[in-house]
């Protein structure tokens, strides 16, 4: 688990090698690959649960 002190560590070596105009840009980047990463996961969960579904339904 990462503690204040090296959360402090890694944003001011952040700060310092992107500069203080650099990284709101790449919060925003790193923000939208998640929420891509996020919505492409859930919808291979979602195609996995209708795997599931037609499985335990009984054939008629």
């Amino acid at each position: 688990m990462l503690g204040a002190g090296s959360i402090a560590l890694i944003a001011g070596a952040a700060l310092i090698l992107f500069g203080p105009k650099k990284l709101p840009e790449l919060g925003k980047a790193a923000g939208k690959t998640l929420r891509e990463f996020k919505n492409a996961t859930k919808g291979i969960m979602d195609d996995d649960d209708d795997v599931k579904k037609e499985k335990d339904e009984p054939k008629k």
